[in-house]
């Protein structure tokens, strides 16, 4: 199986609900993205799938939430923006695009990291 990893990222707000403590009040991070695309075979040119293609649909992905206050977006107006259901949407959005995505992992700094996978 080959594994390909891109990394992309992005600012945004967020508070969350239902939380007592600092991070139930308005706050942002510079959210780092990786995906990773699984393949079981390359390609006639030797790859799995071009970095180029990868990155483009990732920075696609995350092109809506970049600067914004993530509780005003439509997925997250009824769901917490948890770093885990942050990563959870935007495997929803590679998958539509590359059905080969494996994984999203959204960092939320450089210590606190959720991943969604699939099962």
């Amino acid at each position: 199986m080959y594994q390909i990893k891109v990394k992309a990222s992005f600012s945004a707000a967020h508070n969350l609900r239902q939380y007592h403590g600092k991070c139930e009040r308005l706050h942002g991070h510079n959210w780092n993205v990786e995906a990773v695309f699984a393949y079981a075979a390359l390609g006639k040119d030797g790859m799995a799938v071009d970095f180029k293609e990868a990155k483009a649909i990732l920075r696609e992905a995350l092109e809506d939430l970049d600067h914004s206050y993530l509780n005003e977006h439509p997925f997250f107006r009824k769901t917490n923006p948890t770093s885990e259901n942050i990563a959870r949407f935007i495997f929803g959005r590679l998958r539509k695009k590359n059905n080969k995505i494996r994984s999203v992992a959204v960092w939320e700094n450089e210590n606190s990291c959720a991943t969604y996978s699939r099962a």
